[in-house]
């Protein structure tokens, strides 16, 4: 028999006000936005707002009553499942199919930039700790999180930084993973402002021309005949919330069967650092539950078992932008100031960080010119605004020359991702393997430097191919 409980017991309302101080600070922060010039000019995301501002409303929550504003761990286990659900969401919406093999090949194109850029932060970040660690005897493995800081986003930095954290005894790993993502969203910030400075400088008409207080009319609902009624004895909005649990559930049970033969199975590598890739990688089993639960949906409605189609893009939108929103907003919150007392903690965070932007951004500028010359300014912005926070940044960067998405930019950035996971699947099986020795330590960074020779030398063949199928396409004209 369950123990009872009073409704007036703290723990009773611990869960929902964790949710309502995070929706609430989202609210704020959209209000600071929207009213404040300098606020709005520093192109900062509203949930990267919230974030920072819970971050510093919490630490003086702390000074004041000495207890903490939200549970650490509460924060944690929301950024933990916002990224796998908002996977999820992305992973069940209905693709268009491209078939344009000129949008195809910039896709690709896209794909090639993400993944080298991931590669070269990588190579920087590693490279940068490692030698730090012999001089001031840092966390030698800290740098591998850079490109999961800049390039993925505060979920994938934290998912890390807790393995290495709770696995390989990383003191403050978690903190430091989020501290890498929220200088990433900073740096977006920053790199995008210059870049839309030197742009309007050159008067060009992209900056000139732009539209104040536009709105994107893609952004309507809409649907297709064939779709459940908006509104019936069930809401259309619960449902898609269904289909998106249902499938996140066949995850957890997927990863659970998965570590369960790791950890039986007697073999160290398996159960130690395999077991902590598949928790780690719940992002990626969550994209395929989606898939799965996609495709057996459209194959009952194929075969005429079901009459209707349960998904909608826009909603599922909503739900994986929901679920981002309130992660970006607990990440940051969960980043602990007291670690930044620490040198070793410090020191190299501000190294690879510095290092890391400028890098990214002279790198991106580069390849985007040769990749993309008929549209390199937007091509920039969306990617370098992606590869420092996440897509929602890049969108935002993309906004400010392209704020009705005439060219194909947003459209790479929709599609790009499973490119990306493929190509860049190496780099995600080094970061079990990294903070295991010394030795795993300079592989790695020998096959970081092999991995982006040979994708400059790809990106160079590439960037040939798109001049001279754009000279051949003039001509025609």
């Amino acid at each position: 028999m369950e123990a009872s409980f009073s409704f007036s017991d703290a723990r009773v309302w611990q869960v929902f006000m964790t949710f309502a101080v995070l929706l609430i600070s989202l609210l704020v922060s959209g209000m600071l936005r929207n009213s404040n010039k300098f606020i709005k000019k520093s192109l900062l995301p509203i949930p990267v707002i919230a974030g920072f501002l819970l971050l510093i409303v919490g630490s003086l929550w702390k000074v004041i009553t000495g207890d903490a504003l939200l549970s650490s761990n509460s924060l944690a286990i929301i950024t933990y499942h916002g990224l796998g659900l908002g996977f999820t969401a992305i992973a069940l919406q209905a693709n268009e199919k491209i078939q344009n093999k000129r949008a195809q090949r910039d896709i690709f194109n896209s794909a090639l930039v993400t993944t080298s850029t991931y590669i070269l932060q990588a190579f920087i970040g590693l490279g940068i700790s490692f030698g730090l660690s012999y001089i001031i005897g840092c966390y030698a493995s800290s740098g591998i999180l850079l490109p999961m800081g800049y390039g993925q986003g505060p979920g994938q930095a934290y998912n890390w930084g807790r393995i290495y954290e709770t696995g390989y005894g990383f003191t403050n790993g978690a903190t430091f993973g989020l501290t890498v993502a929220a200088v990433g969203f900073i740096a977006s910030s920053i790199g995008g402002v210059i870049y839309l400075g030197m742009l309007k400088r050159k008067c060009s008409p992209k900056v000139m021309d732009k539209i104040e207080g536009h709105y994107d009319d893609e952004l309507e609902y809409k649907a297709n005949a064939k779709e459940i009624p908006l509104s019936d004895s069930i809401d259309k909005l619960t449902i898609q919330f269904a289909v998106v649990f249902l499938a996140y559930t066949i995850t957890y049970g997927v990863i659970t069967v998965l570590s369960r033969l790791c950890v039986n199975s007697g073999i160290t590598l398996l159960s130690d650092t395999v077991n902590n890739l598949i928790w780690g990688f719940n992002f990626i089993f969550a994209t395929l539950g989606g898939m799965l639960i996609k495709a057996i949906l459209n194959g009952l409605q194929k075969k005429k078992i079901i009459k209707h189609t349960y998904t909608n893009n826009m909603m599922l939108e909503r739900v994986s932008g929901l679920m981002f929103d309130i992660m970006v907003v607990a990440a940051l919150a969960c980043i602990d100031l007291s670690a930044f007392k620490e040198p070793k903690f410090i020191i190299p965070l501000i190294a690879m960080c510095l290092v890391g932007v400028v890098v990214t951004y002279i790198y991106d500028d580069h390849i985007c010119k040769k990749l993309f010359p008929e549209y390199n300014d937007e091509a920039f912005l969306s990617l370098y605004g992606m590869l420092t926070g996440t897509a929602s940044t890049g969108v935002i960067l993309l906004r400010e020359i392209d704020p009705h998405f005439k060219t194909p930019a947003c459209k790479n950035l929709i599609f790009q991702p499973l490119w990306t996971v493929i190509l860049g699947f190496p780099l995600l099986l080094l970061m079990g393997f990294v903070p295991q020795s010394t030795t795993w330590r300079i592989a790695a960074l020998a096959i970081f430097l092999v991995m982006f020779a040979l994708f400059y030398l790809i990106i160079r063949i590439s960037a040939r191919r798109v001049q001279r199928q754009d000279t051949e396409i003039e001509i025609s004209k």
